[in-house]
Formats: structure tokens, sequence, C-alpha cells
């Protein structure tokens, strides 16, 4: 299925991860309107080696799609009007998927690594929320009021596992959680009209600019461990095209609206999909057995025997679709048990599980509540 003749719309689609939606949704066929601030106030300024919004537009539309570049700065709330004014004119009122992604403090975040919130000054709030939050609800109001007429379109809030448990900082992880309540509440509202909203954790995505924070060695010189520990986390995370796999395969999903109001994680709708990263080979899965032995890196079922190699056929199928998921190139899910041994520095007990292993979102959120 094409989204050829679909509308979208991606906020902060420069680089990043917004960068690697946008291209996906481009490929699937869809016009991709994207946003993000002029070169000269972006971080393009001081870093010209960075992708711009152009050259973000002109490969959507080499891929197939319509790349649309329209400069906003999503921290000025009458640009973000103005932009869907000019949506609403050019297309006659049509928006089939808001990709809520844009984000100006990714920088900030790291030059407050290991400070407490009292040690930054109080309008670190607002350089991390009034984009990644309020921009975000703005954006949500505008497009609800083009899809409800319609009846039909996709809201997607990028969020992060930062929601549910400390990840960063104070602003950081209240700005994550408010995302995912959004998406749960606008769901509520949204949902006798045909309109589905959800959040999307993408796990640990090697962009452009985290890229550059692992090569300057700040990971390894931090005294936290688990911020060491997570350039391992980063090296085998997705790449930014991963959650752009996601969102095309949620717009295409004809059972979306039993998804709406959910909290969705990019690697596990991987294995529900059945899609691999760009970054790898997709293997053949009516033949798991045969493909066994290529996993390149995943080493862990080799030290676990051949045992569950010669028994595979008579597997559990759930269980053999979840092992070939894994075969080609999937992230390591934020669930994975695995994954989170290793950012918290026990790589030695993480080498022996294997990497389908995940915990329950039930008690992923029951370990985290303080009701």
């Amino acid at each position: 299925m094409s989204l050829s003749g679909k509308i979208a719309l991606v906020t902060g689609a420069s680089r990043g991860i917004g960068r690697g939606i946008a291209l996906q949704l481009g490929e699937a066929g869809a016009t991709v309107y994207i946003t993000g601030r002029e070169p000269k106030l972006s971080l393009q300024s001081d870093q010209p080696e960075l992708p711009t919004l152009q050259k973000t537009a002109d490969e959507i539309t080499e891929r197939g799609g319509k790349g649309i570049a329209v400069f906003v700065d999503h921290s000025d709330m009458s640009q973000v009007e103005k932009l869907f004014e000019r949506l609403k004119t050019e297309t006659n009122g049509q928006l089939d998927i808001l990709v809520n992604n844009a984000y100006s403090a990714v920088q900030a975040l790291f030059d407050a690594m290991g400070k407490t919130f009292w040690e930054v000054d109080a309008e670190f709030w607002d350089e991390v929320n009034n984009v990644g939050l309020r921009n975000h609800y703005y954006c949500c109001v505008f497009a609800a009021r083009l899809m409800v007429p319609r009846k039909s379109g996709l809201i997607v809030n990028i969020s992060s596992v930062g929601g549910l448990q400390y990840l960063f900082n104070v602003a950081y992880g209240v700005g994550k959680c408010a995302m995912d309540r959004m998406a749960i509440d606008m769901a509520e509202e949204l949902r006798i009209h045909n309109v589905a909203i959800v959040s999307l954790w993408p796990g640990a995505t090697r962009t452009e600019l985290f890229a550059k924070m692992v090569d300057s060695g700040k990971f390894e010189h931090s005294s936290d461990s688990k911020v060491r520990n997570m350039k391992k986390f980063l090296e085998e995370g997705e790449t930014t095209e991963f959650a752009g796999k996601a969102v095309v395969m949620l717009a295409k999903d004809h059972d979306i609206m039993k998804k709406s109001g959910r909290i969705l994680v990019a690697a596990d709708l991987g294995i529900d999909y059945k899609f691999s990263d760009i970054d790898g080979k997709k293997r053949d899965s009516r033949n798991p057995t045969d493909q066994f032995e290529f996993r390149g890196r995943e080493t862990t079922w080799i030290k676990f025997g051949s045992a569950f190699k010669a028994g595979i056929n008579e597997a559990n199928p759930n269980l053999i679709c979840l092992l070939v998921a894994q075969i080609g190139r999937q992230p390591a899910s934020i669930r994975s048990v695995r994954a989170l041994l290793n950012v918290g520095g026990y790589s030695a007990i993480a080498a022996y599980l294997p990497s389908w292993l995940r915990i329950p979102g039930w008690l992923m959120t029951a370990v985290t509540s303080r009701l």
C-alpha cells in the first residue's frame, strides 16, 4: 500500500529523527511538508556539515514523494499558526499525517549533563519545553481542525522512555511525560472523529548530533557510569529512518484506531509489523534456520547451543517471528533486558541473554509508579 495522495507534515526535519521520518514518508509516496529554522538561525550556521532542510526536501522528492520545505521557528507560535494556514490553502484543507518532532534543546541537554535542576538556569525549562512541548500542543490543535472535518488523520508525538523514568534531567522528563499524556487524553476526544493519535518512543538513535557527542568522548569522560554506558547503547541503536519506517506502517494500518491513545515503542513495531532497519539485510522469514548462522554481531544464540536451532521448526510460531525480526537489523528495544543491562553496566550478564527478551510494558509502568 502506497501513501501516494497523502499529505504529511513533519516538524523539525532538517536532520535527526525528523529527517529520517520525512524521508521514509516520501519513499512511501507521500507529499511531505517539512519544517525547520532558517540556516542562519539553526545549528547549520556554525556546523555546515549538518544536513539542511532543503536538502531533506530534495531527497524526499528523489525517493518518489514530494518534499516541501517551510522555514518555521517553532518557538514562535504565530509562525506555527501561519504554517497551518498555508497548509489549509495549498492542500484544500487536507492533512493526513502530523509528526510532532521539532526539538531545539539537544545541545542544551548535553551542556547540562550531570547537573541537577537547581544548578542550571530556571529558563532551561523553556529552552527544553517551549518547542519540545508547548509547540506540539499548538500543532495538534491546528492539525485537528483540519483532520476532524475530514473524519481522518494520524498524529504521532515523538517522545521517549524519559516520560516513564528519569533520563537526562527534570525538564526533559516532565516534557516527555506530558507528550505521552497529551496523546492519551487527546485520543479520548478525537476517537469519535476517526482521528488517531499515538506517542512513539524511538530507541537510542544514531543522529548526527549524537554521533558528534560520541566522537567527542563526552560519554567516556562522564563521572556517571550510566552516561558512560550510554555510548554502547547508542552504538547498538537505531538509524534515524527506523522511526520513519514505524510511522509509515502506522499510516498504512487500517486498524490504526485500535492503537490510538497508546504509547508505542519503535523497536516493538519493527517486530509487530516485521520490518528491519535500513542498515541491515532483510531475511526470508520462511526459513529461519537457514539464516541462523548469519546473525553478524548477534552471537548470543550461538552461545546458547544448537539445541534451540534444532528445535526451532517445532517452536512457538510467535517466538520464531520474534527471532526472525531480530535476525535482520532490528535495533535494541528500550524494553530489551539485554540492552538495559548494558546501559546499567552489566555487560557480562547481558552477553548471555537473548535480544528478544523484553520487559512487559505493564511491568515497566508498575515498577516506576509512585501511586
